[in-house]
């Protein structure tokens, strides 16, 4: 019986942790490839912006977030900018992450601007 019992536990903590791991993995996509032009958080203040002609977007703007669904930021990063009628600068990022990868970075610029409500339960492609 003592294995049985192990086996549920070990089963129960991998349920757990798999929402932990996809933000953490989500968290480093962005560090590593969303970060030099919208920031560590989110402002839209990366290193990239001073060459810039056009201020990458504020993730972190609670008010402008709202109005973008989880569709569109979702095509913004798959097609890149012009696939939702926003800047050229923003490049597609369809042959670098899989749908599932993308669908974590929309959860994890959600966090930035604190809708966690509405990253759950939405069909994103």
């Amino acid at each position: 019986m003592r294995p049985i019992n192990l086996l549920f536990a070990v089963a129960a903590l991998m349920f757990i942790a798999a929402p932990v791991a996809n933000a953490e993995e989500a968290f480093l996509n962005y560090k590593s490839y969303c970060m030099q032009c919208h920031g560590m958080h989110g402002k839209g203040d990366g290193v990239n912006v001073p060459a810039m002609n056009v201020r990458p977007r504020d993730h972190s703007d609670n008010k402008y977030m709202m109005t973008r669904t989880n569709t569109e930021i979702f095509k913004a990063i798959k097609f890149g900018g012009p696939a939702v009628n926003k800047s050229v600068k923003m490049p597609a990022w369809a042959d670098t992450f899989t749908d599932e990868e993308i669908t974590q970075m929309v959860g994890h610029i959600r966090t930035l601007c604190c809708e966690r409500e509405i990253i759950r339960g939405v069909n994103f492609k």
